[in-house]
Order: structure tokens, then sequence, then C-alpha cells
């Protein structure tokens, strides 16, 4: 492996002459691209009309056919297996760092506010903060990825977040950590809209159990690592020096990152085989340009490069209201809002424990980390168990309606039952999680062994995982194209809600007591459960009626451009 790396490093050295060929070879294109129709005066005079246009929506451009891989039956993506793997790896391990910059903190929690000198609900309320912008954040990050491309995204999200990190280091202040822990969150918490959206990239509907599996490790892994080190870090450390841990972390993830992970938004690369645009190359994409030219294939053709960017059209500042619109649409909020509720149940449990525990069993920090353990052992089992049965659910229903299962190409699914495959492997999980809950609340009221606690925190941490995990994979199925933003929506509505669930837990708790405030939590869930059942009733209806309005309004826009096209060219007559 060094010596592979040695040996590219001399190419590049060796090959500088090359580089200047291949920018050469593209400044021509782009020449011929936008001056080879001089001679046709209909074709100059659209060129002078094209500015007048109206800007394509970003779902109006997802709703457009790529010229890539389905059009032509070609495979969904040119990345095998092996490849697909670890691009979402990668992307999965860029997400980590949005729930383990939540649970790092909680055992730090009392610390930080004796230090500070303030109450637990105040240090509480730094919780509610960095949730809000949790909720905020993806909205615009997740559409920059949808029309920007992934990398981009990810440059914006970890330099805010690594400088974040730095300066909550060095402050002193409440208000100084309230501010700064909303400019971390807005950095982090981007990263976990474009994992999805990256498994939407390379992964078809059939395949998509097992790959948002492995996204799972973010949300198994933050549960495992960061309450264990924000317990030892805090306990002989000092709290402060879990900010500083969190920068050192994030730049050693994403120095790397930066250089080898490849684009992969299909508005830009298509399948996989379209060379990036500048801003949107990494290292390796570069070593394979030069690859060619050294083996006298020439430059790579940048047509189908230069029609995607056509489609996209000039990149706009990210519009959070696309990611409203997902969140408005009758199926989306149905699915989104409820799986926010079950959310925020979680996220009531797991901001409470730290005081709860302190309190009931007299822990210090350390011990109080080594809790969040159980909720990682049951997320694993669900991580490895879940993704097979979505899988097998997507194949039944497929089965049952005669149609053939590819998992290399994406299939249409205007008629297939897509809620149902999903929620009928959902619905089981989410009634585990409401047991789990409310005897999770007796327990504590009743201040049992300890054992009580850590078998309803691993039942917990089971039940979430494997629920989510089949709603978060149902929301990308049913806004095809525009991944980022369809997990934008539901990061928005599962962190508002959690928010509101982490600030209420104390006071509520303090005036029903533990037992009953977690009963009214799982009572919240069944009153709601009969929102699922509306959207596998009425779900794939509204799917196919969203679907016919996307197609009429792309109609009526291309009749526009080619009315104003030959008005411009009777003009030209004149």
């Amino acid at each position: 492996m060094e010596d592979s790396i040695a040996n590219s490093a001399t190419a590049a050295a060796a090959n500088k002459p090359h580089d200047e060929a291949i920018k050469k070879d593209e400044s021509q294109h782009q020449e011929e691209v936008q001056g080879g129709s001089n001679s046709n005066g209909e074709s100059q005079q659209a060129d002078t009309i094209e500015p007048e246009k109206a800007e394509p929506t970003t779902h109006e451009i997802a709703a457009t056919k790529s010229p890539g891989a389905e059009s032509l039956g070609k495979d969904y993506s040119i990345f095998g297996p092996m490849e697909k793997k670890f691009i979402v790896f990668v992307a999965t391990m860029g997400a980590f760092f949005s729930p383990f910059t939540t649970q790092i903190y909680f055992p730090a929690l009392t610390s930080i506010a004796q230090d500070l000198h303030v109450s637990n609900s105040k240090i509480n309320l730094t919780m509610t903060t960095y949730m809000i912008l949790q909720a905020i954040a993806p909205a615009f990050i997740g559409n920059l990825s949808d029309t920007a491309g992934r990398r981009p995204a990810y440059i914006v999200c970890f330099v805010v977040y690594i400088a974040a990190d730095i300066a909550l280091a060095l402050q002193n202040n409440y208000v100084a950590l309230l501010i700064l822990r909303m400019v971390q969150s807005a950095g982090s918490s981007g990263t976990v809209a474009i994992a999805n959206a990256i498994v939407a990239d390379v992964a078809t509907s059939a395949e998509r159990g097992i790959y948002i599996g492995i996204t799972s490790l973010a949300t198994i892994l933050a549960p495992s690592l960061g309450p264990i080190l924000g317990g030892i870090i805090s306990q002989y450390a000092g709290w402060k020096w879990i900010f500083w841990f969190l920068a050192i972390l994030a730049g050693v993830f994403f120095i790397p990152m930066l250089l080898f992970m490849p684009e992969t938004c299909r508005l830009i690369v298509g399948d996989g085989s379209v060379p990036p645009p500048k801003w949107n190359r990494s290292f390796t994409n570069h070593l394979k340009e030069r690859q060619r030219l050294k083996e006298g294939l020439g430059p790579p053709d940048y047509a189908e490069r230069d029609a995607l960017a056509k489609k996209r059209g000039p990149l706009r500042f990210p519009n959070p209201l696309d990611t409203l619109v997902v969140a408005s649409e009758k199926e989306g909020f149905f699915i989104l809002f409820f799986a926010g509720i079950v959310y925020a149940g979680f996220y009531a449990i797991m901001s409470g424990m730290p005081s709860q525990l302190k309190e009931i069993y007299s822990f210090n920090d350390l011990k109080v980390g080594l809790m969040y353990l159980p909720i990682s052992g049951g997320s694993i089992v669900a991580a490895f168990a879940q993704g097979k049965l979505v899988d097998w659910s997507f194949a039944r229903e497929a089965r049952k309606i005669g149609m053939p299962v590819q998992k290399r190409k994406q299939q249409d699914l205007s008629h297939f039952p897509i809620e149902k495959a999903r929620l009928q492997v959902a619905a089981p999980m989410l009634l585990l999680a409401t047991i789990s809950t409310v005897i999770y609340g007796w327990i504590l009221h009743y201040r049992v062994s300890v054992a009580g606690p850590i078998i309803m925190l691993f039942v917990q941490g089971f039940a979430l995982v494997a629920s989510t995990q089949c709603i978060s994979i149902l929301i990308v199925d049913i806004n095809p194209g525009l991944a980022g933003t369809a997990t934008a929506a539901f990061n928005l509505i599962r962190c508002l809600l959690g928010a509101g669930a982490t600030a209420l837990i104390l006071p509520m708790t303090d005036k029903l007591g533990l037992g009953w405030s977690y009963t009214l939590i799982g009572g919240v869930y069944v009153l709601l459960s009969p929102m699922l059942w509306v959207v596998v009733r009425w779900g794939p209806g509204w799917r196919r009626e969203r679907a016919e309005q996307e197609e009429r309004k792309l109609g009526e826009n291309e009749e526009r451009e080619k009315e104003k096209r030959e008005q411009g060219a009777g003009a030209e007559g004149v």
C-alpha cells in the first residue's frame, strides 16, 4: 500500500504536463459547447434568451430523468458492492459526529452546571438549542448537497464544526456555551442528511436496507462511545477537554475524507461515471485522469457532465423551503411527525438519565456514561438484523404482485406498495418501544435494582434503531432525487420535537413523577399510531398524485421554454 502511494506521488510529480493538458481540453470543450452553435441562428438566439428562463426548483430538477443509468437500462451505479460499502461507511463515519457530539456531552452536564454556577435546567437548555439547530441546519445542507454535490456540503460542515469545537474549548461562561453549542450543531448535524443521501445515490430501493443498516453504525457507536469517553474526559481532564478531543478527532477524519471520498450526487456525476466538476473532485479523480492520459486514452468525455450542469442551472443559495415542502406533503407529514414523536420520547429518556441516575443510584460521571452502553448493545443487534429484514419485506411484497427484484437497477415504484413493505417491519418495533418506555419509568419510580434500567435501555436501543431505520428508508424511497432534502425534513421534525422533550422532561418528572411521565410518553405513541395505518392505506395514491403533478408542471415549463425559443428565433429572423 505504501509503495503504491509513493508511486502515485512520483507519477503526480512526473506528469505535471498532463494536468495542463486536462485543463486545456476542458477549456476547449467549454468553448465548443458555448460557441459551437454560432453558425446556427436559432441556437445562437436561444443562448441569448437563456438568462430569462425561470430557475428550476430542486423538486423540478429531481423530477427530470437523469441521462444516466435508468434511461439506458444500465446498472444504477458503477460502484461495485465493496466500493458501495466503503463509500457508505465513510459517509456513516461523517454522520457519526452529530449524535456523538450530543452523547459525549451528557455525562458532563452536572459538572458544567456546577463550574458555570447555573442550574441543571439551564444546562439542559444548551441541549435544547443544540437540537433546534440540529433540526434547522440540515434543511440548508441537505438542499446544498442535492444541488452543489455531497463533497462541497461536507467541506462546509466540517470547517464550521471544527472552528466551533475550538471556540467551545476556550470559552468560560454560560452565554458563550449556549451560542457556540448552536454553531457546533449547525456544523455537525448536516452530515446526517448527506449520509442517507449518499445511500440513495449508490443503492437501489431493493438493496437499501443493508446499506441503511451500515449508516445505523453512527447511531450505534455514538451511544456506545460518546457517554463513556465524555465521562472519562470530564472526570479526569475536565469537561473543556471534551471539545478539544472533538476538534482533533474531526480533523483526523476530515483530511483523508477530503482527499479520497468520491462525489456521488446523481445530479452531478449520474451513476458515477460522469467526471465531476472542479469543486467536486477528489484526489482519486485527479489520479484517474492522469492515468487515462498516461495510457493514451485522452481526457474524459465532458459532454454528459455539461448536460447535467445545464439541467441543474446556476448554483443557488440553499433553499430550506424545499425541506418544508417534503415535511408538509400529506404522506411525508404523517410519517415524519409520528417518527419525530418516538424520537422525542427517546431523547427525553437520554437527557433525563444523568440527573436521575445520580439521584437514584448515586452514580458519578463515569458510571452515568457506562449506563448508555445497553442502548448501544440493543442498537447493534437492530442494525445487523433489521437491514436484512427490510430487504426481505421488499422482496416479499414484490413477489405478491409478480414484480422481479433487480438489486442493481432502480425499479419503478409508482405501483409498488413501498409504504407497506417498510412499515410492516417497523410497527412491531414501535410497539416494543412503547412498552419499554412505560416499564422504564416505573422501574425508576420504584428505585429497583440497576439491572432493571439496564434491560429496558437495551430494549429501547433495539426498538428505536429498528423502527426508525425503516422510516429513514421510506422517506428516501418516496422522494427520489431528493434524498438529502428528505433526510433533512426528518431531522427537522425529529430534532424540533426532541428539543421540546429535553426541555420538558425534568419539569415534567418533578410535577408528575417518573412513572407517570414515561407512561404519558408511551400513551402518546399509542394515540398517534393510527397515522402509520393512514400512510399504508392512502400513501401509494398520494405518491402517484404527486408524481403526476410534477410531470404536468415540468411539461408546462418545457412548453414555455419552447415558446420563448420560437419567439426569439422569429425576432432574429426579422
